[in-house]
């Protein structure tokens, strides 16, 4: 059974920077792998993804945010950096092992979801 654990979450201030980090177990994180976040009172919004060799960001991330993974150690990290107050948010990540590249982007298309961590940004 594959479970994801994320952690990194934290409260920092305007311009800060925080690493999520998400742990797979019981398989390899060697397909797809997203971020997602969800703001209060808002829908889950994708963030970043990878899947083969094409990575995606949504342009709230873009030169601010960076995917990676390091599928020996089944974990996929999200380096933010210049935080800014909208990005307060639970951010969740997602895994799948059947996904199409072109679904990267559909919160609906994973399968397998972490519980959460929540990011605070400050002013």
């Amino acid at each position: 059974q594959v479970q994801l654990v994320e952690s990194g979450g934290g409260l920092v201030s305007t311009g800060g920077s925080l690493r999520l980090s998400c742990k797979a177990s019981g398989r390899a994180l060697n397909y797809a792998v997203a971020w997602f976040r969800q703001r209060s009172g808002s829908e889950r919004e994708f963030v970043a993804g990878i899947k083969g060799s094409t990575t995606a960001y949504a342009d709230s991330g873009k030169d601010r945010f960076t995917l990676s993974r390091d599928s020996g150690k089944s974990t996929a990290y999200l380096q933010m950096n210049n935080l800014k107050t909208e990005d307060t948010a639970v951010y969740y990540c997602a895994a799948d092992w059947t996904l199409i590249t072109s679904s990267l982007q559909l919160h609906s298309r994973y399968h397998y979801w972490g519980q959460g961590t929540q990011v605070s940004v400050s002013s």
